[in-house]
Parts: structure tokens; C-alpha cells; sequence
């Protein structure tokens, strides 16, 4: 039942307005019609039914009352004869005469007539001065065909007439429905015209009634939802103008800060530049343990000062996009070495552990980045964890991944701070966890720093952290196969050998050249230096053969370009068909513009500040790349 009134409801639901209403005048027409057949045709059959039994009973009676004298007589062949006689009467089919013991006397019958449509009367036959006594019977069958074939004739003629007024109220009920619903109909077209982006739509109003109302009430809401719109769009408008104002205010203020820090990172390292120079020089040669742990002192605070300008270069180099990745397969183990050989002496100095577990995976990356990410996670981790220490362990996943995990058990981050610890220039305050290092607490750039490195290689670093009990850092890489034959527990490298190498240094800061040449002097180089292009120039002509290395600052005094004095000595050098020197650019620069000039030269570059042991390594890189290309 309930399945029927389902199907019946979204039946409805499919029909029009107009089939509706049609619906609705047929249905009272229609019940009209059938129950007036209807009582019509029980009257007609209940009618002839009637008048064949009158018919019959006045048959038999008179055929009784002509029967009884022969009857009683028993002359059988007028019997015959008065049978003979009634059988031939309009609708008689059958007449039989019996005694009172029920013997048939006579019988007649005419034709083949049905007993299933005839009407049977039967009558007692007594003398007239004996009425009370019959001495027999009369049997008489009517037929009832012709009456049922009238009957018939009456339904058939009924139907005709019920189907035609069923149609011409179908047609009438169709007609009014249309009319009626009209109205209704345009003012639905007038709400999709509305509601697809039409204006100031209105509809006709066709009379007084309550659709009037509803087609006024329509075309004041369509008026007034017009105003609002125009309304709309002059705010939209307003606020779109105003958007892109303070968009514009914004991405300037973001090219400012870019070059700020492009500025900043440039001209605050010259002076640390220098002061890496001096510090490292003033320990060459020194044996007075007083004297070597002041130097120790001031190398901690050019560290301390590293540290804090290493953040800010990274994050101008990632907001200028100078950062390139090189992406290679190496083993992970590489840089687990360098962060435990870079933080190992650390922690000891504070009474903790650092344990970074060996690992025999290959991951393909960005070794470079990669370094930077893990020091930048193992420094924070130490800095904020007074007892215990600090792990770094990688595990392979199902997935053909490595998670890398730095595990402490510091200080922790509080829940509502770990949603904020990796954006710039955001610390979390813990007095109660936080070490004191002067300088080395952070400009809060170290995560920041980590997460857009992180992006850039296309992974992300993942924080789970309880206050009072602990923190650690994940991130995945990609799995690789490892390279036969290579024996990552391999000796390190000695310090590469450049005494002896004759070295132009180019610089347009005093206390550089200084520095420079008294460090490259202490490890047996020939040093000549020079401030600008022309110096370079002059110095070239104190060396009849190129130099064996080149060094030179990218931006010099007035503008001066590096690039532009390395080319100047090219071209000095070569007049007499003289080879190429190698060539090695170090500089504070993080503008993209520039960086691509760079990498459009193919030349060697350091970033300021660089340490002894760089230096000593790119020297020797380029010195050797150069020899192998002669």
C-alpha cells in the first residue's frame, strides 16, 4: 500500500498545472456519467424484465383458463391444438399441458429457442365451478432475447454517449485549465528569466483576482531585487578596486622586504665576511692556549652571527626564487655523517647526547637542501633540550619512502603554539626549557627556513610534540637503489693543498682584502689583490702568466660588476693567445636577476660568509676543473 501511494505521489508530482486541473474537471464529469448509465441501464433491464413477465403471466392464464374444459374431458388433441395455438404468440418458445399427476398431454415448441434466455411461468388449470382444485398445470416459456438484445442496443448507445461528453469535457476542462494556469505559467517563466541573470523582469497583471496579487507582489520583489543587485555591484565594484589596491600595497611591500633582505643579507656579511677571515687567520700559527681560547671565543660569536645571518640569506633566497635545486642520488648516510661531525662537539659541551643512527638507504634529493634542513632541525632540537638528547634515525615505509625523524627530549611545544612554530619570525617563549645561547636563540626563521625547503624538494615536515616531555620533526624522500662499489664509511678527505697557487683577489672592501690575503698567505698561496677593475688590470701586469685562480666579489664599488673585471681580464690575457684562467665569484647577493647573470656566466660561486674550509675547497674545485679542461 504504502508502495502504491509512493508511486502515486511522484506520479503527480510529474504532471503539469494544466494536467492537474484538467484532471480535476474530468474526474466529477466522469463519476457523473457513469453512475447516470449505470442507473439507467438497471432501470431499462429491470423494465423489460418486468413487462416479459406480465407478458408470460397473461399467456399461461389465458392458456389455463382455455385448457381446463378439454382437461377435464381429457380430449388430448385440442390440448395439442390449444398448445399449437399459444406457441405461436410474440416470444412464446415453449407451452407444455400436464394432469395433475404430472403427465404431459400436450407440447409445443417453437424453434430452436434457448431455456437460458427465456422466462418460465407456470399456472394451475381448475374448472370454473372448482376453482379451489386444479386438475393440471400450463407451462410457459418467454423469450428473452429480443429484450436482451434491446438491452444491448440501450448499453452500446449509453457508452457512445458517455465517451462523447467524456471528450468534450476533457476538451472544455483542457481548454479552462490552460486559461487558468496561463498566468501561472508566465509568471514561472518570469522567475527563470530571474534566476538565470535577466533585469528588471516584470509580468502582465491580468485581473483583480488573488493571481493579480501574486503578479504585483512579483513585480515588486523583481524591482526591488534589481535595486539590490545594481546596489551589489557597485560595492562589488568598489571592493574589487579596493582589493586590488591593498593587493598591490601588499605585493609591493613583499618586493620591499625581499629587497631588504637581499640588501641586508648583502651588506651586514661583509663586515662578518671579514671578521671569518681574521678569525680564522689569527689561529694559524698560534700556540698560546690563553690567547688560542680568546680566538675560540670570537670563532663561537662569527658562528653565533653565521647562524643568524645563514637564516636570513636563506629565507631572501627562497622569497627571490634564487634558490636552484640539483637533484641526485647519493646516500642519506653522507649527510647523517656531516650533521653528527657539525653538532656532536655541541652537545657534548651541554651534557647531551646526539645519536644519528647509520643507514644504508639512497634517497634522491637535494643534497645541499637536505644538509640544511637536518642542521637547521638538529640546532633547534639542542637548543631547546637542557637534559637527555637528541635522535636522528631514518625508516623505510611500505610506500618506497624514507621518514626521516629527529626525535629530543626537550623542552616540547605547547598545542597551541604547533600551528604557528613554522611561520617567520615566530619563537615560542619557554623559560622554563629554552637554553640561553646569546646570540644563537634565533631570529625564529630556523623552521620557517626548514618548512619552504622542505616544499621546495617537494615533501613537508611534520610536528608531534607533548609539553614538558619532548618533540619530533619527520619528513619523507624518495627510496632509491644503491650504487655498487661505494663504501659510505669511506675516510674523509684530506684538506685540499693549495700552497703555492698564485691567487688575484678581487674586492671592494679593505678589511676583506685584508683578511683574505693574510689567510690565503698562511696556507703558502702568492697573493696579489685589488678594489676595482683597473687594479686588476695593473696587477695582471705585474704577472706576465695568468694567475692560477681569480677571485672575485660580484658587486664592486660604483656599480662595478665582477663579471664584467673577470671578462676584462679575459680579454687582457688572451691578446697574446694566452689560456684561460679559472675563475672562482663570491658574494652576499640574493636578487634573482643577478643570480641568473651568474648562472649564465658558468662560474663558481660562494655565498658570504664563507668559511676557510669552503674556500680552501672551491679553490682547489676550480682550480683542478680548470687544468682538466687544458
Amino acid at each position: 500500500m504504502a508502495q502504491a501511494d509512493s508511486w502515486l505521489v511522484r506520479l503527480w508530482r510529474r504532471t503539469t498545472l494544466t494536467q492537474r486541473l484538467a484532471f480535476i474537471a474530468l474526474v466529477p464529469t466522469l463519476v457523473t456519467a457513469v453512475l447516470l448509465v449505470t442507473m439507467l441501464t438497471r432501470h431499462q433491464l429491470a423494465a423489460l424484465h418486468g413487462m416479459a413477465r406480465n407478458a408470460a403471466d397473461a399467456i399461461a392464464t389465458q392458456a389455463a383458463t382455455i385448457s381446463a374444459e378439454p382437461l377435464r374431458n381429457m380430449q388430448r388433441r385440442e390440448l395439442v391444438r390449444i398448445a399449437q395455438s399459444v406457441v405461436q404468440l410474440p416470444h412464446v418458445s415453449h407451452v407444455q399441458i400436464r394432469a395433475a399427476d404430472g403427465e404431459i398431454l400436450a407440447e409445443s415448441q417453437a424453434g430452436a429457442a434457448s431455456r437460458h434466455e427465456s422466462l418460465t411461468v407456470l399456472r394451475d388449470i381448475a374448472p370454473r365451478d372448482d376453482p379451489h382444485h386444479p386438475i393440471g398445470s400450463v407451462l410457459v416459456d418467454v423469450s428473452l432475447a429480443e429484450a436482451i438484445a434491446a438491452q444491448r442496443s440501450s448499453l452500446r448507445n449509453a457508452l457512445i454517449a458517455l465517451v462523447l461528453s467524456l471528450f468534450v469535457a476533457l476538451v472544455v476542462g483542457w481548454q479552462a485549465a490552460r486559461w487558468i494556469s496561463a498566468p501561472l505559467r508566465r509568471l514561472a517563466a518570469a522567475v527563470h528569466r530571474l534566476g538565470s541573470g535577466e533585469r528588471a523582469v516584470a509580468v502582465a497583471v491580468t485581473d483583480d483576482t488573488e493571481i493579480g496579487e501574486l503578479q504585483r507582489g512579483f513585480n515588486a520583489a523583481s524591482a526591488a531585487l534589481h535595486d539590490m543587485h545594481s546596489g551589489m555591484e557597485r560595492q562589488i565594484e568598489q571592493a574589487t578596486q579596493e582589493l586590488a589596491r591593498k593587493n598591490a600595497a601588499l605585493e609591493a611591500a613583499s618586493v620591499a622586504k625581499a629587497r631588504f633582505l637581499a640588501a641586508a643579507s648583502h651588506d651586514l656579511r661583509q663586515p662578518l665576511y671579514a671578521l671569518t677571515l681574521f678569525s680564522s687567520a689569527l689561529a694559524v700559527d698560534e700556540h698560546d692556549p690563553v690567547r688560542l681560547d680568546r680566538i675560540a671565543h670570537i670563532q663561537e660569536c662569527v658562528d653565533a652571527l653565521d647562524h643568524l645571518f645563514g637564516e636570513l640569506l636563506d629565507l631572501s633566497r627562497l622569497e627571490t626564487g634564487a634558490m636552484q635545486l640539483e637533484i641526485g642520488e647519493f646516500p642519506l648516510d653522507q649527510v647523517f655523517d656531516e650533521v653528527s661531525r657539525n653538532f656532536r662537539m655541541l652537545a657534548e659541551q651541554h651534557g647531551l647526547r646526539l645519536v644519528v643512527r647509520p643507514t644504508a638507504l639512497w634517497v634522491r634529493s637535494d643534497r645541499t637542501m637536505l644538509a640544511r634542513i637536518l642542521n637547521n632541525l638538529v640546532s633547534n632540537a639542542l637548543r631547546y633540550t637542557r637534559e637527555g638528547g637528541v635522535l636522528v634515525v631514518a625508516r623505510r615505509r611500505l610506500d618506497g619512502n624514507v621518514r626521516v625523524d629527529v626525535w629530543d627530549t626537550g623542552s616540547g611545544i605547547a598545542p597551541e603554539h604547533q600551528a604557528r612554530v613554522f611561520d617567520e619570525f615566530y619563537r615560542v617563549e619557554n623559560p622554563a626549557g629554552d637554553r640561553d645561547d646569546g646570540p644563537r636563540r634565533g631570529l625564529g626563521l630556523g623552521l620557517a627556513t626548514v618548512q619552504r625547503l622542505a616544499e621546495l624538494l617537494g615533501t613537508r615536515v611534520r610536528l608531534q610534540s607533548r609539553h614538558g616531555r619532548g618533540s619530533v620533526f619527520s619528513f619523507e624522500l624518495p627510496v632509491v637503489a644503491a650504487r655498487a662499489g661505494y663504501d659510505s664509511l669511506a675516510a674523509p678527505e684530506p684538506p685540499a693543498d693549495v700552497s703555492g697557487l698564485r691567487v688575484l683577489v678581487i674586492d671592494d672592501e679593505p678589511a676583506i682584502l685584508s683578511g683574505i690575503r693574510y689567510l690565503l698567505r698562511s696556507w703558502g698561496c702568492e697573493v696579489a689583490t685589488a678594489e676595482d677593475g683597473a687594479q686588476a688590470v695593473e696587477a695582471a701586469e705585474d704577472w706576465p702568466e695568468p694567475p692560477d685562480l681569480v677571485i672575485s666579489d660580484l658587486r664592486l664599488r660604483d656599480g662595478e660588476s665582477g663579471l664584467d673585471v673577470l671578462a676584462a681580464l679575459d680579454r687582457y690575457y688572451r691578446r697574446d693567445g694566452g689560456p684561460a684562467f679559472p675563475r672562482l665569484l663570491i658574494t652576499g647577493e640574493t636578487r634573482s636577476d643577478s643570480l641568473r647573470e651568474i648562472r649564465a656566466a658558468r662560474i663558481p660561486v660562494l655565498y658570504k660568509p664563507v668559511s676557510p674550509q669552503q674556500l680552501r675547497e672551491a679553490m682547489m674545485a676550480a682550480w683542478t676543473a680548470a687544468r682538466s679542461a687544458a
